[in-house]
């Protein structure tokens, strides 16, 4: 298989929420959209991320048709986890995890978007700060 692109697609209650959220704290713009449709692509992340507003009728399968959201976690790995987090909580989004570090050296943090999805930003450490 070759792949050409990548996309996550999630459904949400209020798509374009959740698109101007990502829009404005993790640098994504918009590609195109429709009714009840916005797809969004980042200039380094190399995917694009989808958000349907749930109950559309075109979504299949119907039986996975619901909101997206209870354990999902949407994670870019960044160069500067402290200046990101410092950024985008100062711009008012909600705060799930302030920065913290996994013994394993996972350095990360974790915010909600007005959905409820959880964005989270990862760095690597070699010594991990416990």
């Amino acid at each position: 298989m070759q792949t050409t692109a990548t996309a996550l697609s999630l459904n949400v209650p209020d798509e374009r929420a959740s698109a101007a959220f990502a829009i404005a704290h993790f640098g994504f713009t918009e590609a195109m959209s429709a009714e009840g449709f916005i797809s969004l692509e980042h200039p380094t992340a190399g995917m694009n991320v989808i958000f349907l507003r749930t109950g559309l009728v075109t979504f299949t399968p119907e039986r996975i048709a619901g909101s997206a959201g209870q354990g999902l976690l949407i994670a870019f790995v960044v160069d500067d986890i402290d200046a990101e987090f410092a950024r985008i909580s100062a711009a008012g989004a909600e705060v799930i995890t302030p920065p913290e570090t996994e013994p394993w050296g996972e350095r990360y943090c974790q915010f909600a978007d007005p959905n409820g999805l959880v964005w989270q930003l990862v760095t690597w450490v070699d010594t991990p700060d416990a």
